[in-house]
């Protein structure tokens, strides 16, 4: 992957030449109608530091998922500020 990036007053821009959304989804397709798919371990936002530490000693070897969606709940959402825009 080429990635490319510019600095300007402490800010960065970057990108990559990964294609299209459309590409993308045409990924998507051709791996669901393949059956392929991709190894991974799904991790609740509490393991996430044990996850880094096993990825640090190289004792996994496929992706970790963080599973957010699981681990916010309606009432530690509703409990949270929303910032003001």
């Amino acid at each position: 992957m080429l990635r490319q990036s510019v600095h300007t007053g402490g800010k960065t821009l970057a990108g990559s030449c990964m294609g299209s959304i459309r590409d993308t989804q045409e990924m998507m397709d051709f791996a669901a109608k393949h059956g392929l798919t991709a190894d991974i371990e799904l991790v609740a936002t509490e393991e996430v530091n044990e996850a880094m530490e096993r990825l640090a000693k190289g004792e996994v070897s496929y992706r970790f998922v963080i599973d957010v969606g699981n681990t916010l709940s309606a009432a530690s959402l509703a409990s949270s500020p929303v910032p003001a825009l």
